[in-house]
């Protein structure tokens, strides 16, 4: 939600009016409150530029969200033409479907209990498959 200047200078200024009128109640000078009053427009108008710069910010950083936003991996196919490291896609290329897609799984937050049973392979293949992957990978790179 944007910040409304006027709105909220209107509730400073009712709230402001409330609170010298108890100053005034309780017999505080009116040389104390009209130095609060200055002090509380100057924090009122800090907080307005720093909300202000906080929508900008926030409508920047929207935008940039929904300029780099990454289409979702489906397939190992996707996952391949998704990579732009010439080195990286060499390798990978040559690792075979299936270590790909575990891989894809593991990058989804599947474990590899849940992987095994997907694939009928147990849970040391897969975690050899995924540790053999790294190795290569760390060689590449």
């Amino acid at each position: 939600m944007s910040f409304n200047y006027g709105r909220e200078e209107k509730k400073w200024r009712l709230w402001k009016e409330a609170e010298e009128k108890q100053l005034r109640d309780l017999g505080v000078a009116e040389d104390a409150i009209e130095e609060l009053r200055t002090y509380d427009w100057a924090v009122f108008n800090s907080d307005r530029r720093y909300y202000r710069r906080l929508q900008d910010a926030c409508t920047y950083l929207e935008e940039f969200a929904e300029d780099t936003v990454q289409p979702e991996v489906k397939t190992v196919e996707d996952f391949l033409d998704g990579i732009e490291n010439q080195e990286l896609y060499q390798a990978l290329v040559k690792v075979d479907r299936l270590t790909l897609q575990i891989a894809l799984w593991k990058m989804d937050g599947y474990s590899s209990l849940e992987i095994s049973e997907k694939c009928g392979l147990s849970v040391n293949a897969v975690n050899f498959r995924m540790w053999h992957l790294r190795k290569k990978l760390k060689n590449i790179l």
